[in-house]
């Protein structure tokens, strides 16, 4: 008959097994306002993209967001019965799990300072995108793309002018 006893466990062979064991042990969840024992919260990046477009809308000195062609782009579109204004235009983002990166587009108004207008624009931003989404904004790069001159508004006033000239 053969003896089935157990022969008693190395130190060598109870570390290989710990280590079996933490190897096949799933990694911890890293909890945070996002991510909780009762589970996960995500956020599409539209969201993030109008949070900031409204954020710097509401910085003194910012005229409109945006290139030239996307500010003409979105005025041919709001023309459209229906249609609603772009507040996340001039807006981009890039987000991941717990952070997110925004990179806003400005027509600034003539007479601001840009220093003062792009760090106003970047707290307004980051208070309002952590504040309502619990990312940690990394950066927020603020593009100048043209400064807005009063003369500029087109208003009736050019044309009346022009029209008298006629007569």
């Amino acid at each position: 008959m053969t003896d089935t006893a157990q022969l008693p466990v190395t130190t060598e062979e109870n570390r290989a097994r710990e280590a079996r064991e933490q190897a096949q042990a799933p990694e911890p969840k890293v909890l945070d306002a996002l991510h909780t024992e009762h589970g996960d919260t995500t956020i599409a990046d539209q969201v993030v993209e109008k949070l900031a477009g409204i954020a710097t809308r509401e910085v003194v000195g910012v005229y409109a967001m945006g290139s030239a062609a996307g500010r003409a782009i979105s005025n041919l579109a709001q023309r459209i019965p229906g249609q609603k204004q772009a507040v996340s235009g001039g807006v981009s983002i890039e987000k991941g799990e717990r952070q997110t990166a925004v990179d806003v587009s400005i027509v600034i108004e003539y007479g601001a300072s840009i220093v003062e207008v792009a760090d106003n624009i970047r707290d307004s931003v980051i208070r309002a995108v952590e504040y309502a989404t619990g990312l940690e904004v990394v950066s927020v790069n603020v593009n100048v793309t043209d400064v807005h001159l009063p003369d500029e508004d087109g208003d009736d006033t050019t044309v009346q002018r022009s029209s008298d000239q006629l007569q």
